[in-house]
């Protein structure tokens, strides 16, 4: 039994391109994909420019195999069908790259070489890396980064991740193939979103070094349409993991720091502000005792809440759920 080597899965690396308005970059992006990949899959997303359609009529490669929605689905949707494909297909690692030609295809094998070596079942690009690179991205974005992946952090578990709407991604099919993708969100929270679903399967994920490429492309997001949606849905996916993680599938101390942690400190809160806002309406000092019985409880809560937390940043996966590729050498 030997180790596959890169060279090994020529025939199994799958590349999903998702597109939407990026007709101007699409051809380029399939041109830098080089001969390691097998299948190369674009899924227009009902694109009003019909990027797919361009892409047939253009693009001689024989490894582009051109998929068509009747109805946007957004980028979750599109990329849960090339993956759909591609496991059909027997791919054995699928890597989604966008169209608008941000993604640089040259750095593939970066993130296919983790899978293959059994060190990961996810891999994710981050454009933080680099300190002195981060200086060309733009403002809005580096805040918009910082905040979100403070917040996917706390929902998705992966609390050694940065940069989590990086959309250069590979992932193993074995993965891929157990997450639910009637469940996953199909908007701009899909990236987020897919994390949350690996956590819940323990499946390891790392992050890439990358640099990101900002030219003309012309972004569909727009902040101020999204930062409601994002909110409401980490703290529901924040939730959901903790049950999930804690409860329904095992119990741990933390099980118990947690809901302790939380009962006191706001115990702490309710009790102390009546006491301080009846102090401010009679004008009366409260008693050193009613004080103390009033921020004990806090002190203690939140030592249970960062117990709990430092429990949980070390329960980040560590073992990839697909384990090593293997195969039996024959003698002929």
């Amino acid at each position: 039994m030997t180790i596959l080597s890169p060279d090994d899965f020529k025939d199994k690396i799958a590349v999903v391109i998702p597109t939407y308005k990026a007709r101007n970059h699409i051809l380029d992006v399939i041109g830098g994909i080089g001969p390691e990949v097998n299948r190369i899959y674009v899924i227009d997303d009902c694109c009003p420019d019909g990027s797919g359609e361009y892409v047939s009529n253009n693009c001689t490669d024989s490894r582009v195999v051109v998929i068509k929605h009747a109805e946007n689905q957004g980028v979750g949707g599109a990329v849960m069908t090339g993956y759909a494909a591609a496991i059909n297909d027997d791919m054995a690692i699928l890597v989604k790259i966008d169209s608008d030609g941000q993604m640089d295809p040259s750095l593939l094998m970066d993130f296919v070489t983790p899978i293959i070596l059994g060190e990961a079942d996810y891999a994710k690009g981050n454009r933080f890396f680099d300190l002195e690179k981060v200086r060309a991205m733009p403002g809005v974005r580096l805040f918009g980064n910082a905040v979100l992946s403070l917040m996917c952090k706390l929902s998705s578990g992966y609390w050694n991740l940065f940069d989590p709407t990086n959309g250069y991604t590979a992932i193993h099919s074995d993965a891929a193939r157990h997450l639910p993708f009637d469940k996953i969100s199909r908007r701009y929270f899909f990236e987020t979103d897919i994390l949350f679903r690996l956590n819940t399967l323990h499946a390891v994920v790392v992050d890439v070094p990358m640099d990101a490429k900002y030219g003309d492309e012309v972004s569909n997001l727009k902040i101020s349409d999204i930062v409601g949606e994002f909110l409401r849905k980490h703290i529901r996916n924040f939730f959901k993991r903790i049950f999930y993680n804690y409860y329904l599938r095992d119990m741990s101390l933390a099980s118990i720091e947690l809901p302790v942690g939380v009962v006191l400190l706001m115990f702490s809160l309710v009790f102390g502000g009546y006491h301080w806002w009846n102090s401010v309406a009679t004008g009366m000092a409260t008693p050193a005792g009613t004080v103390m019985l009033a921020a004990m409880p806090a002190l203690v809560g939140l030592q249970f809440i960062f117990a709990f937390l430092s429990y949980d940043i070390a329960s980040v996966p560590k073992r990839p759920i697909h384990g090593r590729w293997v195969i039996k050498k024959n003698n002929n």
